[in-house]
């Protein structure tokens, strides 16, 4: 199994890329190493911020949940799974807990018990998420290989420290032109991304702000940071990880994803 590790130099089976436009990198599983036809790129950006204080477990416990579903999936090779969190207590405000990897090789025994600190570089970790599926669908469309994409972003707050003011180095316009990108250069079949706020409802107009200004394809209020919430919000992630890769090699996209978990 893949030790959990951080993107810079390369581990086992594994390359590192950069993220055009910044200096962001991230890893992923060697092309060279890749023996189905297709493949469907899954991120999970986590928040792990100060008012994350509480929950913190939980959080690693649905993303667990998440993998060892993915794991049971009758689409289980086709799978490859990114997942990083984000505060300001980690270097360049993200840290990936493993790259691009077969769901079948990940280990969530390994994943770090989740602490909560720092404040909200939100725009850093999405621009994360999305330019490291442009960098590598890019390079597995090159290699005749069929890709589509899902990206979750979940968070309980918006941008910025305590007292309001942006502390990401990229802003949304940014994090727009690489969806732009992926769409317009046909980089992948489909890409679904979907904002997800958990126990931030006094902050939802700020969310829904977000998500049009960077053109998420949906924001989904997950509720109040509860143990039946979270549940279903690892019941909804895990059907919409479902229903985009059953897309994959049909050339459009998934089965609708409800709005609501």
């Amino acid at each position: 199994m893949p030790k959990l590790i951080q993107a810079g130099g390369d581990d086992a089976g594994m390359q590192t890329y950069q993220i055009g436009g910044s200096n962001f990198t991230f890893q992923a599983a060697r092309i060279g190493s890749l023996g189905a036809s297709g493949y469907t790129l899954v991120t999970i950006v986590v928040d792990t911020t100060g008012s994350t204080e509480g929950f913190t477990d939980q959080l690693r416990e649905m993303l667990i949940t998440v993998i060892e579903a993915c794991k049971r999936s009758g689409r289980k090779e086709y799978l490859l799974v990114r997942v990083i969190v984000f505060s300001t207590t980690y270097e360049n405000g993200h840290q990936e807990l493993h790259g691009f990897t077969r769901v079948l090789e990940i280990n969530t025994s390994d994943y770090p018990t989740f602490t909560a600190a720092g404040a909200t570089p939100l725009w850093d970790a999405t621009f994360s998420g999305v330019g490291a599926m442009a960098e590598y669908a890019e390079d597995l469309t090159r290699q005749d290989f069929d890709v589509n994409g899902i990206l979750f972003v979940i968070t309980d707050g918006v941008e910025g420290d305590w007292t309001g003011n942006p502390i990401s180095i990229v802003r949304p316009a940014e994090i727009k032109a690489m969806l732009f990108r992926i769409a317009t250069r046909e980089l992948m079949e489909s890409m679904i991304s979907i904002l997800i706020g958990i126990n931030a409802g006094q902050y939802r107009a700020e969310l829904e702000r977000f998500r049009e200004e960077v053109g998420f394809g949906q924001y989904t209020d997950a509720g109040d940071a509860t143990p039946e919430s979270l549940a279903k919000l690892a019941a909804f992630v895990e059907f919409s990880i479902s229903s985009q890769s059953q897309a994959l090699g049909t050339g459009g996209p998934s089965q609708a994803i409800p709005a609501n978990i």
